[in-house]
């Protein structure tokens, strides 16, 4: 593997805007560039040199959308390298963490972001002026997931009681009655909104794509796992370096990923339910089910509903992680520094997010190496990008623009999320 110290990361690089250039010519798609041109942050180079205990809040301030992936993932590798495995509450407190981010992360994305896309609005305020209720319902439940992430996180955005080990604090049960409740709410609200995207005009669109996602034998994986690849093929955490490669391309600061020496590869909402959609919960298996989806979904468009899906999977399962709660005897488990490389992989709302740190003998993060889902999907997103845009050529520049600019939201990706980031550039 390249050693990754002295290059540049592209996890934050993918927020922002973007710009497309198509080139077409003698009705082929010639060349398609989704070109993410934000200024590296540095994240990698500057965790060298900090202590074993500060990644994950330094690695919260990534991104205020998915601060608890992050975290995750880094205390995760973090107590791999130290020789430490948390589990039993704590690790049910994690995860129920973890849930809420997912909440509120898909309800802000279908809500606000894509729905307009199907109904035909220019954005979510918009889209509101004639269906407040859609919107406020989408509010309600981004609330509850903000919600459930304050009560174990300190606060809503960039949680400040996640420490490796576990928890600087864990509440008491009877402090998890009022989230449950609200909870409870939430899930009815999102097995409307299921019932509701599954009504969508969607394009007729499917690709062959190649899924890659956490799999866990006991539960919808989100937290832990080994990763599974759709063609049978899988590898655990720590083989991660020795297949998923990343590399710079020309016309982007966000790097692109190569599984086994291919790219176009894809992780995110369609992936994790190919993969692990047995595992649902089956209130969340039988909206699925009645939503039409299938085994599996490989409709980028209907990827609404699959993440329309996991958020009543996120419910569900969060209440049943309350209701069974018991309070642990220490809010965190002692990880003693120790030289040595730990990898940490989670699901995040956008999928797949690994870390790799090494330790020195002080207890200093040496090497540091984060590869987000967006730059992951950037290659897949461009494949996805020619074949839709190739049969479609005779279409005015307006019209495929604004379909473009749906393809591409069809990943949520990590980008800043105006309604109108992309400016498209056809060279015909």
């Amino acid at each position: 593997m390249t050693h990754k110290s002295i290059r540049i990361g592209g996890l934050t690089r993918v927020e922002g805007e973007g710009s497309l250039l198509v080139r077409a010519r003698g009705g082929r798609v010639t060349d398609v560039q989704l070109n993410i041109y934000e200024p590296p942050r540095f994240f990698e180079a500057l965790l060298r040199g900090r202590d074993h205990t500060e990644p994950p809040d330094i690695t919260a301030r990534i991104c205020g959308i998915c601060p608890v992936a992050y975290q995750m993932s880094a205390c995760q590798a973090i107590e791999a390298a130290c020789g430490t495995e948390v589990t039993g509450p704590l690790r049910d407190l994690r995860l129920l963490l973890y849930y809420g981010e997912w909440i509120e992360s898909h309800a802000l994305h279908i809500c606000l972001l894509h729905a307009p896309d199907f109904l035909g609005y220019d954005s979510g305020v918009a889209m509101a002026a004639d269906h407040r209720h859609l919107v406020e319902r989408g509010l309600a439940l981004k609330k509850a997931g903000n919600e459930l992430v304050a009560a174990l996180g300190g606060r809503a955005i960039h949680p400040v009681n996640v420490r490796v080990g576990g928890f600087y604090r864990v509440p008491a049960r009877a402090e998890l009655a009022p989230v449950a409740e609200r909870l409870r709410r939430a899930r009815e609200e999102a097995l409307a909104t299921v019932e509701w995207v599954a009504g969508f005009d969607f394009p007729d669109v499917e690709h062959d794509y190649r899924f890659l996602a956490l799999h866990h034998p006991a539960e919808y994986a989100i937290l832990s796992g080994t990763i599974a690849v759709s063609d049978g093929t899988g590898f655990a955490a720590a083989d991660w370096p020795a297949h998923i490669v990343e590399e710079q391309v020309p016309h982007s600061t966000a790097l692109h990923a190569r599984l086994d020496g291919t790219a176009g590869y894809l992780v995110g909402a369609l992936a994790r339910y190919a993969l692990n959609g047995r595992q649902l919960s089956p209130l969340a298996r039988s909206a699925a089910e009645a939503a039409g989806l299938g085994p599996v979904c490989r409709n980028p468009f209907r990827s609404i509903v699959v993440r329309a899906v996991e958020i009543l999977h996120a419910c569900d399962e969060a209440i049943r992680i309350i209701e069974d709660y018991t309070e642990p005897q220490a809010p965190s488990m002692p990880v003693e520094p120790r030289p040595g490389v730990g990898h940490g992989v989670s699901e995040a709302p956008r999928g797949t997010l690994y870390h790799r740190y090494r330790i020195d003998g002080a207890g200093l993060i040496a090497e540091a190496d984060i590869v987000p889902p967006t730059s992951q999907n950037q290659a897949r997103i461009e494949m996805d990008l020619r074949h839709l845009i190739e049969p479609r050529l005779d279409l005015p520049e307006a019209e495929l623009a604004e379909l473009c600019e749906r393809a591409v939201r069809n990943h949520d990706p990590c980008i800043s999320c105006s309604a109108h980031f992309l400016h498209l550039h056809l060279d015909r």
